[in-house]
């Protein structure tokens, strides 16, 4: 089946949870509304459903192709991105002085849960060339924003980042890629870098790299890391393309999942050197490229939930439609949808509360960011963008690790059709299982949200939050629900215990990091996976109020709500626990460290 946008329930999120009618107050945010909302996320559902998501399943069996360095995209991706930057979708979140429209993060938020439902391979690009614009926005010189920002917003040109090398993958204190500095201020680029994601294709007539690279004399380690912007092709002072730069892609790579976004080798230097401009200062490389890698965890996040809606739309479908044995409890002697048989509503209950929860948490993440950049008060800016930074982490790693659970159950619902590729649920399957990976592994998420988001601050944004889920567990035992709705109650129960597991994990977190750093990175993952359940599970609650409060308006909108949120509490809240255990009943890493290296 094709995708549909779930509109309804983006609209629920942006409204009722993460605040667009707060957002709408801030300077430059006027018209950022619920009705602005609507109109631009009914536009977006139009081009995403009609035009890039009947290409998903061809861009998997016909993926890009290389030859002599040059790369092919999927028949149809062109014409698909062109129809997406001309309608301004590339911009959505920039400046408009360089052509963008300024909108809000989260109103942009659920167009990218869009694109990538759609098409996750072919949303790739725009992820990437939002982090390019990103980069220059913050560390470029006037003139580098005023040449490359307008064209990469307006789909002309795409951005890339490179920061990978064959001997330096997380750890970017091995990056060997060297930068000689010329006469004329310009530098000359030799190196190689892999896992560039569409690092070279045939979609626009440019691509900008913003490479990482050490110029000479820099000190060793990440301190002596720069950013270079290195163009495909060289760009001429009246903004007209030049010579074709010395970068070459040597070959693309034949990848389980994301088959049709090109993942290429380039080759900077074997004919002289690529000409490539510093960004910003030399040896602060590191820290610019950070803001590229910030915004796109943030949009892998939302990568996970919107391959998992993908998914769980699929699943429905197909329990819906395929008879299959004769219910357990004996209400019919014939064959059944197996959507009545109870593990299969089990499953397809856990893939929709998981998805639901992920998107109320990312779209809330995502006004916090907004609150952060806009706000009028440096000291209300400033807690925002504390909340958001501990946010990142868990939206990017408890996100995707939740899409490999439901897009894994989408598979099992299908059954051994499942395993067919024909029925497309594989695929889903397998494009999801890169997004734990890329743009920093889910350890790397733990090892920041304990490190730097935990401990910086020593649990007061944590804290912080834990005292935001205590004022929802008030709201849900006072309502007028709480005595007569199963569904009240198990959600305060299983709320109230994930509450105060999260809040033992992170007193665990900051009490032993120092004395016993290896149970607590051991841990960490657990941790991140503990915040995110809860986390999501406190939005999903505030969601259960408002759906009871709501429920005459829309009744089988706001009734599956309350549904949804009671399976959340029941089947995804009560793991809470056992990962507390996991995280705090450990000492030196015992058990996670139990096995020595040489008995493996």
């Amino acid at each position: 089946m094709s995708y549909v946008a779930p509109l309804k329930d983006m609209l629920f999120a942006m409204t009722e949870l993460a605040g667009i009618d707060q957002l709408s107050g801030l300077p430059g945010c006027e018209d950022a509304t619920a009705d602005t909302a609507r109109a631009v996320l009914e536009e977006a559902a139009r081009l995403h459903e009609g035009v890039l998501a009947p290409l998903n399943v061809d861009g998997d069996r016909s993926p890009s192709t290389w030859k002599d360095g040059a790369v092919s995209a999927t028949s149809g991706f062109k014409d698909a991105f062109r129809q997406f930057t001309e309608g301004g979708w590339q911009g959505l979140q920039h400046p408009s002085e360089y052509g963008g429209q300024d909108l809000p993060k989260l109103l942009s938020t659920p167009c990218i849960e869009m694109l990538n439902a759609a098409n996750l391979s072919l949303g790739l690009c725009p992820l990437l060339t939002d982090g390019a614009i990103e980069a220059l926005l913050t560390a470029g010189s006037e003139e580098q924003k005023q040449r490359y920002v307008p064209k990469l917003i307006s789909g002309e040109w795409t951005g890339t980042m490179n920061l990978t090398e064959p001997q330096a993958g997380s750890d970017l204190a091995l990056v060997r890629t060297r930068a000689e500095p010329q006469a004329d201020g310009s530098y000359r680029i030799f190196g190689t870098k892999i896992f560039i994601t569409w690092g070279e294709h045939d979609m626009t007539e440019n691509i900008v790299h913003l490479v990482l690279a050490r110029a000479s004399n820099a000190p060793e380690g990440v301190k002596g890391i720069s950013l270079f912007l290195v163009p495909k092709f060289l760009v001429n002072e009246d903004g007209s393309l030049g010579e074709r730069n010395d970068v070459h892609c040597v070959s693309i790579e034949h990848k389980l999942g994301i088959k049709a976004s090109p993942t290429a080798v380039l080759q900077f230097g074997d004919h002289g050197g690529a000409i490539g401009q510093l960004v910003g200062e030399e040896n602060r490389g590191l820290e610019y490229m950070f803001i590229m890698m910030n915004a796109a965890r943030f949009a892998v996040g939302v990568q996970g939930v919107a391959i998992s809606d993908r998914a769980y739309q699929q699943a429905v479908a197909y329990a819906k439609e395929r008879v299959q044995s004769r219910p357990v409890d004996g209400s019919a002697k014939q064959p059944v949808a197996i959507i009545q048989h109870p593990d299969v509503r089990r499953m397809l209950s856990t893939m929709r509360a998981l998805t639901e929860g992920a998107r109320a948490l990312a779209y809330v993440a995502a006004s916090h960011c907004d609150l952060a950049h806009r706000h009028p008060d440096e000291a209300t800016r400033a807690q925002h963008q504390a909340i958001y930074e501990y946010l990142v982490p868990i939206a990017k790693g408890w996100s995707t690790e939740m899409s490999l659970e439901v897009t894994s159950l989408g598979v099992q619902v299908h059954g051994g059709m499942g395993f067919i590729e024909e029925t497309g649920a594989a695929q889903y399957y397998r494009d999801a299982r890169i997004l734990p990976i890329y743009e920093g592994t889910t350890a790397i998420q733990a090892n920041d949200l304990v490190g730097r988001k935990t401990m910086r601050d020593n649990g007061e944004v944590a804290g912080l939050l834990l005292g935001q889920i205590d004022m929802t567990l008030a709201g849900l035992q006072a309502h007028a629900s709480y005595h007569s709705s199963a569904a009240f109650q198990a959600m305060h129960r299983h709320l109230s215990a994930g509450r105060q597991s999260l809040n033992s994990a992170v007193r665990y977190v900051i009490e032993h990091v120092k004395s016993d750093p290896n149970a607590v990175f051991a841990g960490s993952v657990s941790y991140l996976m503990l915040a995110g359940i809860v986390l999501a599970g406190w939005q999903v609650a505030r969601s259960l109020v408002l759906a009871a409060d709501k429920r005459d308006e829309d009744p089988a909108f706001y009734d599956a709500k309350i549904a949804t949120a009671h399976s959340y509490a029941t089947q995804v809240l009560p793991r809470a626990v056992a990962l507390e255990a996991a995280i705090c009943g450990a000492r030196d890493g015992e058990g996670a460290l139990a096995l020595r290296e040489d008995q493996f």
